[in-house]
């Protein structure tokens, strides 16, 4: 081995450089982009945000993150203190580092988001899923620690999801395994489109999104009075419909009903396949609390296989807001 310790790499790294004490955390959602530098320990050292959304070219993406970054950087003592990146992104290929036709990114085909991040950064950058990053933030601070057979479903812009079996996040032959957000629910012509350009896809219905479409329908349907007529429907969100089912309004809570159940039944089909210990559901729309959760519940239990009966639990993370992605993303930054 050569004495010079600056010529050494270690997995493409360079061994001075596995000495830095900081990794980023990139969660990259529909809506907004957290960035987190995180310790050894675990610890979000700072945090900054930008709005992916307002950024139709991602070259103009990256330059907007990489500035917003520097204040966070400087609490640490610079892009010197750190020894990656790791970024959890719609459709993130683990695998080739880019991500590839994502449905809920402004940008189409084939993005080099690894490549474009190491240019601008300096420093080595790896790439997964979104939802298998939050899957292995919650397997290593969260309430599925020391679980090894666990599905992670996060409910935001899209319905994503991360499955780990024997400890080991699930990818697939391509990088892409377990999209279950696409699981097709509705079969039936009336199937609501999807930004993947299919029909009836799960996260249709049971996304912040999904449920944003479901209040506009039912409110074109149902002649109940309901606060949310008061509302302009084509801005009406899944915060509106909270909060109404807060206040008793009848749609709300038949809104939530009906979004609980299809999930509760779609996770009793995913049951099938790796027998998982618990579900994990994490995002925005879990703040509904018992709304979503209880009919989940109880179509869950309904539909299971009885051979899988009273086995998995049904969990809402612990971790705060955009923690669990931040951190399971962080995570690849040390590898």
């Amino acid at each position: 081995m050569c004495g010079n310790k600056s010529n050494v790499k270690i997995y493409g790294i360079m061994e001075n450089e596995a000495e830095k004490p900081y990794v980023i955390g990139l969660d990259m959602g529909g809506t907004n982009s957290i960035f987190g530098i995180v310790d050894q320990r675990g610890t979000i050292k700072a945090q900054t945000a930008i709005k992916t959304k307002a950024y139709p070219d991602v070259h103009d993406y990256v330059a907007a993150a990489v500035e917003a970054l520097q204040p966070a950087l400087d609490v640490i003592g610079g892009i010197e203190q750190v020894r990656g990146m790791g970024i959890g992104a719609p459709n993130g290929n683990f695998y080739t580092g880019n991500i590839e036709h994502a449905a809920n990114l402004a940008w189409p085909g084939v993005v080099p988001i690894a490549q474009l991040f190491q240019e601008a950064l300096g420093i080595p950058v790896r790439v997964t899923n979104d939802a298998n990053a939050a899957a292995m933030g919650e397997m290593t601070y969260g309430v599925a620690r020391g679980m090894k057979n666990f599905i992670m479903i996060t409910l935001g812009t899209g319905v994503g999801s991360g499955i780990v079996v024997d400890g080991k996040v699930v990818y697939g032959s391509d990088g892409f395994a377990g999209e279950l957000g696409h699981l097709v629910v509705d079969h039936t012509s009336e199937g609501r489109s999807c930004g993947c350009g299919r029909s009836g896809c799960l996260e249709t219905y049971c996304s912040a999104t999904g449920v944003a479409r479901t209040a506009r329908e039912m409110l074109e349907k149902s002649t109940l009075p309901s606060k949310l007529r008061e509302l302009n429907p084509a801005e009406i969100t899944s915060f509106d419909v909270f909060q109404a089912a807060e206040a008793g309004d009848a749609v709300a809570l038949e809104i939530f009903e009906f979004t609980g159940k299809l999930l509760g039944t779609a996770c009793a089909d995913f049951a099938t396949f790796n027998s998982p210990e618990a579900f994990v559901f994490f995002g925005g729309l879990t703040k509904a609390g018992d709304y979503l959760m209880e009919p989940l519940r109880k179509a869950y239990d309904e539909n299971i296989l009885s051979l899988y009966k009273n086995k998995a639990k049904l969990l809402v993370s612990a971790l705060n807001g955009s923690e669990a992605a931040v951190l399971g993303a962080s995570a690849l930054g040390w590898e």
